[in-house]
């Protein structure tokens, strides 16, 4: 921890653990959101940040403003953190996506609460703390337009800590495709906003070499926005995995350009092999998933494929026919997700109004869980069949297969034993 300056007032940022990670924790990225929280703070403030993944909150250091962001997931031990600080006099903000959704819950363990985007209120919540005039709730406008103007991310606060890498930004946000089961469009925006590309190549000229990460929800998503960023990123050398769907690989001249930025892996949201989702606007494209699939692969790029288990169109062939089809369309590495209706969206307005809720233990909504009544099988079937999946998918001899298919094999085996770390055995229960 730096050297405090007694003039300055102090804030703690808190990053919240849900649960240990052993190794595996090397390979995380760092908040995102705290990185933009930080860089919005005027300088008069010193910041501390705490992520719990890697380190213990100091709850009993000498802080005038504690700062916590928390996705559904993170939640209740968001609440319990916000809980002692307060006990002990120390003012909490919480802020990320949860409580965006749920201010009222959100503000029973807080002394305010920011609802959307932080760089637009940050500043101005923290003079009116500073002045003794805190307001409870700060709500961000929902963006409009199709420029984003952000600061760049503070790296420093990440100082003494081991990631992946603190080599991220983001160039774009927003989402037009208003998924039903994402919350992107609700608060981030019904367009996708990009910054000047100037400024985003000015911002990767300033990391130096090694890998950078794009956290966008989908940097391709505009493919004539994209376009200038990655020319600019060409000859750079540098080396960086993004998200996008899928539809960018339509155009054969946006995958060579993508390769030639120097991009080594992409995730992209399938989401699912057939049925409404399989055809939905961000999926659909009069070419099939396959082609497009190895076309990117073609040119050296790992492509991560997503996919969701649970609509209300699966039965219980969905698994086999889900690992059959990345087998055949030779996806580098396959992810597989149980379908979660987080709070705030369409799907949850709609599974709890048909009653199809199990229970609202914010901590079990984490892709991994069953949180809700399957349509069209149980949800120890949704549960089992999810992890037969992955199982089968992350065997060894599947693995090899992968990567023996096309260019890049070194890459693609680690991205593959990177990801088997986190798999277990099918087990009972849900």
């Amino acid at each position: 921890m730096p050297d405090t300056d007694p003039k300055k007032p102090r804030l703690l940022l808190v990053y919240p653990a849900t649960h240990k990670l052993g190794w595996v924790k090397r390979f995380q990225l760092p908040s995102l959101s705290l990185k933009q929280v930080a860089a919005a703070t005027p300088e008069e403030w010193e910041v501390v940040l705490a992520d719990e993944v890697h380190e213990d909150v100091p709850f009993d250091g000498a802080f005038d403003l504690v700062g916590i962001t928390a996705m559904t997931h993170q939640a209740h031990r968001a609440y319990e953190i916000a809980d002692r600080f307060r006990s002990r006099g120390v003012a909490v903000v919480l802020g990320g996506i949860h409580p965006s959704v749920l201010p009222e819950e959100a503000l029973q363990h807080a002394d305010a609460v920011v609802v959307g985007e932080a760089e637009p209120v940050w500043p101005l919540l923290l003079d009116d703390f500073l002045a003794g005039r805190l307001k409870r709730l700060y709500r961000a406008p929902v963006p409009e337009g199709d420029l984003l103007r952000i600061p760049w991310g503070r790296r420093d606060v990440f100082a003494g800590k081991q990631y992946l890498t603190t080599r991220t930004l983001q160039a774009s946000r927003g989402c037009p495709y208003d998924c039903p089961f994402c919350i992107t469009t609700n608060f981030f925006g019904k367009s996708f906003r990009y910054r000047d590309p100037e400024e985003v190549l000015a911002e990767l000229r300033s990391f130096g070499k090694g890998l950078t990460v794009f956290l966008d929800d989908n940097i391709l998503g505009d493919p004539l926005r994209a376009r200038p960023i990655l020319k600019g990123m060409a000859g750079m050398g540098l080396k960086w995995g993004g998200q996008a769907n899928l539809r960018f690989a339509e155009d054969p001249e946006l995958v060579q350009l993508l390769a030639a930025s120097g991009c080594i892996g992409i995730f992209v949201g399938i989401e699912s092999v057939a049925g409404s989702h399989a055809n939905h606007p961000k999926t659909g494209s009069r070419f099939s998933q396959a082609d497009l699939i190895k076309r990117i692969r073609d040119t050296g790029v790992v492509v991560e494929a997503s996919v969701i288990f649970g609509f209300d169109d699966h039965d219980e062939s969905v698994f086999e026919r889900t690992v059959r089809f990345l087998e055949e369309s030779r996806v580098s590495l396959p992810t597989f997700h149980i379908l979660t209706p987080y709070p705030g969206t369409a799907l949850f307005d709609q599974f709890d109004r048909e009653g199809r809720l199990l229970h609202k233990d914010w901590s079990r909504y984490d892709h991994g869980q069953v949180v809700y009544r399957p349509r069209l099988m149980t949800p120890e079937r949704l549960l089992r069949g999810w992890q037969e999946a992955r199982w089968e998918s992350y065997r060894l001899p599947a693995i090899a297969r992968r990567v023996m298919l096309g260019p890049g094999k070194p890459v693609h085996l680690l991205y593959n034993l990177l990801r088997r770390g986190g798999i277990d055995r099918p087990r009972d229960g849900c």
